[in-house]
């Protein structure tokens, strides 16, 4: 990595000129309407403490903590509204039984904004990201109905999160022939434990100017090496919502794999002689197409913790060690396209340098 960093280091959003900072701050965890969020107070706490650092770039969801996360972000940023950089999402539903309150089609996505807006107590959002994908909406009815919110001012950016490699390059390239407003963000789950993003959305994310923002870049905890072996059976009376061990174990997250992983990153810390939590999270930023990976405390000492991850500047050595432990198969055709026949056969032994 070159350099430390600060929260008031702020980058380019992919192909746009907004500026945000290289953490941004994730308020899942604001409210405590799913059994392990933060209370009021706590959250106030960990709001003032990345915005008094120079933070500016917070993200949310319309269904996040059913709905008390917007509530509270809209309150804590009542009176420096203009100076933060607020995200949020659409798609989940949001009353059962309602086949229209949720998915990606214009209807929900209308209804969720103007929600999402009184919930924030905003009359902009600075960047409305599509959830996650349903593989029923057509293309061209959500990037119409994005660039319909743009051009009435009520949206100012546009991304989308969790979506095929494919879906998103498509999207990508109709908003561009077509002049409508383009998609500067891809928000997915990365970390030294999730690397098959590294196969097409990354690579995708580089060449489309899309900023790379990581969710869960600690794995659901995994990464922060809180949990063991005995952590990989599973528990009676656990549930979806009200554990975070079984969120993590149902992530794909807390596997033998993935504490060996975990291991390695535990050296690399003591090596740097910090927490495991600002290793992972450094990782993720010495990426250079990722923006900003989401963090998302429940306590302000969590928060205070993985904000030291600006202050880590991996060796090549370490960074070396981390991606061995965590590597994957690219599969075809890119492990096949980068092998020394095809590299002969495509270049005839001639060496070239890619770009930049």
């Amino acid at each position: 990595m070159a350099g430390k960093l600060s929260l008031d280091t702020y980058r380019l959003l992919g192909r746009s000129g907004l500026r945000v900072s290289p953490i941004a701050l994730g308020t899942m965890t604001f409210g405590t309407d799913w059994g392990w969020g933060a209370e009021r107070d706590e959250a106030r706490r960990i709001f003032d403490t990345y915005v008094d650092r120079g933070g500016n770039f917070i993200d949310t969801s319309n269904n996040y903590t059913n709905g008390t996360s917007e509530r509270l972000l809209g309150e804590f940023a009542a009176d420096r509204r203009d100076s933060l950089v607020i995200a949020t999402k659409y798609t989940m539903a949001t009353r059962p039984g309602d086949p229209n309150s949720g998915g990606n089609h214009r209807k929900n996505m209308v209804r969720a904004v103007e929600a999402s807006l009184r919930r924030l107590n905003t009359d902009y959002l600075d960047l409305l990201q599509l959830h996650a994908w349903d593989g029923l909406t057509p293309v061209e009815e959500i990037l119409r109905a994005m660039d319909d919110l743009v051009s009435a001012g009520k949206v100012v950016y546009l991304g989308i999160s969790d979506t095929p490699a494919w879906q998103v390059s498509r999207m990508q390239a109709i908003a561009d022939l077509r002049g409508w407003a383009p998609l500067v963000a891809l928000q997915i789950e990365y970390s030294l434990i999730e690397r098959t993003v590294e196969r097409e959305l990354i690579p995708m994310a580089a060449e489309l100017g899309l900023g790379v923002l990581p969710w869960s870049p600690l794995a659901s905890g995994v990464l922060s090496g809180k949990y063991t072996h005995a952590d990989l059976q599973p528990r009676d009376g656990e549930g979806l919502i009200g554990s975070r061990r079984e969120i993590a174990a149902n992530s794909g997250s807390l596997t033998e794999r993935g504490l060996a992983i975990a291991d390695v990153v535990k050296q690399v810390a003591a090596e740097q002689g910090c927490s495991p939590s600002r290793v992972a999270i450094a990782w993720t930023l010495a990426n250079p197409v990722v923006t900003a990976p989401i963090i998302g405390a429940r306590t302000l000492a969590q928060l205070e913790d993985n904000l030291g991850a600006l202050d880590v500047e991996l060796t090549d050595s370490q960074l070396a060690s981390l991606d061995k432990a965590s590597a994957i198969e690219l599969g075809f055709p890119r492990s096949y396209l980068v092998g020394p026949m095809m590299r002969s056969l495509i270049f005839g032994g001639a060496t070239i340098r890619p770009r930049a």
